[in-house]
């Protein structure tokens, strides 16, 4: 898919950004600086928090998403880290797309774009879902660029499944139900999202929004392996993107450093299920070493 993502009209866009401005009064967790970075894609905006030194870690929202994704995320890696967190351009946000992404090439060039928008030469990235595709990418293509990459139930390991975009039609009914029938959706679904208020409005909004990103590719065999940087991969046990089972062995397999693990109960809204444990995981890969450049090993 190719194109310019954009709202289908100024009111739809002018209602986007009022959830959005009342999303992040309710839900930022910290203070810090929203910046608006110029990259040959289209404006990025930036959230910049966390502490002030450091090893920075980039937030890499998934499809339809912002960086209010992270909210629940952003106290603690913010103690541990400086943090940019992004509103990925071509995605209901505040970033304005103005050029194509066309594939994974692309959609590096633009992420190395913002990291040199804000002064950051490498860093820790972690992608949730489409936001991991982009991770990977980065590693695959800039990866002096990338210290550590931290996957939550990542695209990118198999072809999406048809079950996950009959997952995103049902949630996105669910979403306009009343509360207490949304509550009980979300279990049904395994989408814990759906228990977020500011969240549903913004998905609510976010439907006057047209999508114009790749479709994520899985990377080759011999991309993976091409993968050095250490990467955790934390797959959901009832995702509906892919076969846990699957993509897992495939991580293992074929990344050369790797901790590539299953979560029990858990569906692909594994950010807003399991925040404690996804941030735990997140903070002890950025405290490991790389291993030495073409040194094939597992981090654990």
């Amino acid at each position: 898919m190719t194109g310019i993502g954009a709202f289908r009209s100024p009111a739809a866009r002018a209602r986007f950004h009022a959830a959005y401005d009342r999303a992040f009064e309710r839900l930022w967790p910290m203070p810090g600086e929203a910046r608006d970075v110029p990259t040959s894609f289209g404006t990025t905006r930036v959230q910049r928090c966390g502490r002030v030194d450091g090893e920075p870690m980039v937030l890499l929202h998934g499809a339809g998403g912002s960086c209010l994704s992270w909210h629940r995320h952003v106290a603690a890696l913010g103690a541990r880290h400086p943090l940019v967190v992004v509103d990925t351009v071509g995605e209901p946000g505040r970033s304005v797309q103005a050029g194509p992404v066309r594939h994974g090439r692309d959609g590096a060039r633009w992420l190395a774009q913002v990291l040199d928008g804000v002064g950051v030469s490498a860093a820790h990235l972690v992608g949730f879902s489409y936001g991991g595709w982009l991770a990977l990418q980065l590693a695959l293509h800039e990866p002096a660029r990338v210290r550590t990459v931290a996957l939550v139930d990542p695209a990118g390991f198999a072809a999406v499944r048809a079950r996950f975009y009959l997952w995103l039609v049902a949630s996105g009914c669910a979403a306009l139900t009343p509360p207490s029938l949304r509550d009980r959706a979300a279990g049904w679904l395994r989408n814990a999202t759906l228990r977020d208020a500011d969240l549903v409005r913004l998905a609510v909004a976010a439907v006057a929004f047209r999508r114009r990103l790749p479709v994520p590719r899985p990377l080759t065999d011999d991309e993976l392996r091409a993968v050095r940087t250490p990467v955790l991969a934390l797959f959901a046990q009832h995702s509906a993107v892919h076969d846990a089972r699957r993509v897992r062995a495939r991580a293992a397999a074929l990344l050369p450093v790797v901790r590539a693990e299953i979560v029990p109960h858990a569906g692909h809204a594994l950010l807003m299920e399991h925040p404690e444990l996804v941030t735990a995981r997140i903070l002890a890969l950025a405290s490991t070493s790389s291993p030495a450049a073409g040194q094939a090993s597992h981090w654990s």
